[in-house]
């Protein structure tokens, strides 16, 4: 029979943090490194908790080449061919060779349909230890990704697992019972995704960190918020709802180092810069713009693109955007890194782990004033 659950869900534009007290004379005493600890991964990371997601435009070398300096995670796409020799080299480089080495921040991807013996070669590769996997599909649902977690884990018991994506406490709990350390959560908030559109299914993400969240903390696991950030303040009140890592797409699109071709385009502005006295016809001020293509794994050019093509008993989830033009990754992480910062001095969060503890939200019809146009 069907149900339906009468509780208010919400979104991360349904919220506003509450400012308290603080112990914080600047937002430069905020510390925005964190130690974690995993349930079955042997080993400690030091990291800001924030990561590229695996997307063939952001989970690129380029960008991990920049996100370490700030102890930023990045998912590789798992559309690199590590049977290539320079992509051997390059995970040569960015995984340890044994135990003393410094960690990683990188890991590889993989989906439910890929070739689970090329990956096992990749993984018992003893040239270098990879030691971090994303095993990503859009339905965290279904059986065979319980199973699947299960081999690997049983097989790469040293791996720092990541799963997903669910967005019920019941179902992230079964992940990590199975032996997952991280799980994905996020059902169609992306900005490139249209699942909630095209199937009707979904969660609003920030009542979805707070559930999941709770019911892998309660076993030892970790969550990792995956979609619908904007901003930094989104990004923040992730951490607030007990998300421990906080998966960004379409902020680190349009960068230099993401993938994709930069466009140039004429736009016109609304600037008069003349008015024929004859027709009384308008010119308005032109400038050009630069973008870059940014698009969801799930749609159409992905599908031709990456996969031969959308197969027939499917439909494209995805869409295609250009993104404005923002220069190098590292601007974008400065200005998240800054924002978190800001966050916790405004809440009395001296420490990234402390966010959580110190937040409490206000529900709100709007947060910003936007009489006079978008900023």
């Amino acid at each position: 029979m069907t149900q339906i659950k009468d509780s208010t869900e919400l979104d991360f534009c349904d919220v506003l943090f509450m400012p308290k007290r603080t112990t914080l004379n600047s937002r430069s005493e905020a510390d925005v490194i964190k130690e974690y600890k995993f349930k079955y991964y042997p080993h400690t990371l030091k990291t800001c908790g924030i990561m590229a997601a695996n997307m063939a435009t952001t989970g690129t070398f380029e960008i991990n080449n920049v996100l370490q300096k700030y102890q930023a995670i990045t998912c590789l796409h798992k559309h690199y061919d590590f049977q290539k020799e320079e992509n051997i080299q390059y995970i040569a480089k960015n995984f340890k060779k044994k135990e003393s080495d410094k960690n990683s921040y990188t890991f590889i991807s993989t989906g439910l349909k890929d070739d689970k013996k090329k990956l096992f070669k990749v993984l018992g590769n003893k040239d270098f230890k990879i030691d971090k996997l994303c095993i990503d599909i859009a339905n965290g649902y279904i059986p065979k990704l319980l199973e699947f977690v299960k081999e690997v884990r049983a097989k790469f018991p040293y791996l720092l697992i990541m799963v997903g994506n669910v967005v019920t406490g019941d179902m992230t709990q079964d992940l990590i019972l199975s032996g997952a350390d991280i799980v994905k959560v996020g059902i169609g908030p992306g900005s490139v995704c249209t699942t909630r559109k095209l199937t009707g299914v979904g969660r609003p993400q920030l009542s979805a960190i707070l559930e999941c969240a709770d019911a892998a903390h309660g076993v030892g696991g970790l969550v990792c918020a995956d979609g619908g950030c904007t901003c930094a303040g989104d990004v923040a009140k992730a951490f607030g709802a007990g998300a421990d890592f906080v998966m960004l797409g379409g902020m680190f699109a349009g960068t230099d180092e993401a993938a994709g071709d930069l466009i140039e385009k004429v736009v016109q502005t609304n600037q008069i810069v003349g008015v024929d006295d004859k027709t009384k016809e308008v010119t308005f001020l032109q400038k050009r713009e630069k973008y870059k293509q940014f698009y969801g794994m799930s749609s159409q050019l992905a599908q031709e693109k990456h996969f031969g093509g959308m197969a027939c008993y499917r439909a494209s989830e995805g869409k295609v955007v250009e993104v404005a033009y923002k220069g190098s990754v590292e601007n974008v992480i400065m200005e998240i890194l800054g924002g978190v910062r800001s966050t916790m001095s405004y809440i009395g969060a001296r420490r990234l782990k402390d966010i959580p503890k110190c937040t409490t939200f206000y529900r709100v019809n709007r947060q910003l004033n936007e009489v006079f146009g978008k900023s």
